[in-house]
């Protein structure tokens, strides 16, 4: 049997970054919470919090912390008047930026997003740490269903500017050696690009900016060329090639015991990428 008291002083602390806050948050002592923390660990037979600072969760913890987030949505969906629970689920920044904000109003509760790359957000998932996440990969995790969402449109953007002065030739790969936009060290969405164009891999080069308003920024006062979310591409901006877009596929996936607490998040996910995302 799990020490639930125990497991919200494991939340607490790692949400809010320090056994002080914890204890804030749930109105006991800091003792009271190193004393919760000892006696989880004690039963759990293994250090669950790497004292920092700030405090880290280990692979045990997060994944013991996802459970209590579970149990209390479950409890939330059989008593609307209970307290809110924590739904932890892992999401692309661009879908964040674009379609899915209104969705989250689906469900009554806290959301705790962990943002990645929609070619490894599925990763999350894999590891026990999220109940949900929206990934570019088919395939379903063990214990989880996958529901297809349709594709988001990207275009390899810049300023006109940017193109007349490094695009003066047209594209190939050797041009595409000018200065890029990239999301982050995971974001292969320009390389992918840049291949298609030319028929060879190119690995461009450039500016790190991972916030997707900040990337679209970046593009547009011409510091670089990127691929540009179609909701999200505007003047001052122009195509490289306005007929080769890329099309990148997001998939819906659930741990399937959190299936039926999900289902209105689930159906309002569907909906919303039906309208939004291409087929």
């Amino acid at each position: 049997m799990l020490d639930y008291p125990a497991l919200a002083a494991l939340s607490e602390i790692l949400r809010r970054g320090s056994f002080e806050g914890a204890a804030a948050a749930l109105g006991v002592t800091p003792s009271a919470i190193s004393q919760r923390i000892k006696g989880l660990e004690e039963r759990m037979g293994e250090v669950l919090i790497q004292r920092g600072p700030p405090p880290r969760g280990t692979q045990k913890a997060l994944r013991l912390v996802q459970h209590l987030d579970q149990v209390r949505l479950l409890e939330q969906a059989l008593d609307p008047d209970a307290p809110k629970a924590t739904l932890r689920i892992a999401v692309n920044a661009d879908s964040l930026a674009t379609w899915f904000p209104p969705v989250m109003t689906a469900l009554p509760v806290l959301y705790d997003l962990v943002i990645d790359d929609q070619d490894h957000a599925r990763d999350w998932l894999r590891q026990g740490q999220v109940s949900a996440a929206i990934s570019s990969d088919p395939n379903p995790v063990p214990g989880c269903d996958v529901t297809p969402l349709g594709h988001m449109r990207y275009h390899a953007m810049a300023t006109p500017e940017f193109i007349a002065r490094h695009f003066a030739n047209g594209v190939n790969a050797t041009t595409l050696g000018a200065p890029a936009v990239i999301f982050n060290e995971k974001d292969a969405a320009q390389s992918r690009w840049a291949q298609a164009a030319t028929g060879q891999r190119v690995h461009p080069t450039g500016h790190m900016i991972p916030s997707s308003e900040g990337f679209a920024r970046a593009v547009e006062l011409g510091l670089g060329w990127g691929m540009i979310p179609e909701a999200m591409a505007r003047p001052p901006l122009a195509h490289l090639n306005a007929h080769l877009p890329l099309d990148v596929p997001l998939h819906w996936h659930v741990q399937r015991a959190m299936r039926p607490a999900l289902a209105p998040l689930s159906r309002a996910i569907k909906q919303r990428a039906a309208a939004e995302l291409r087929p």
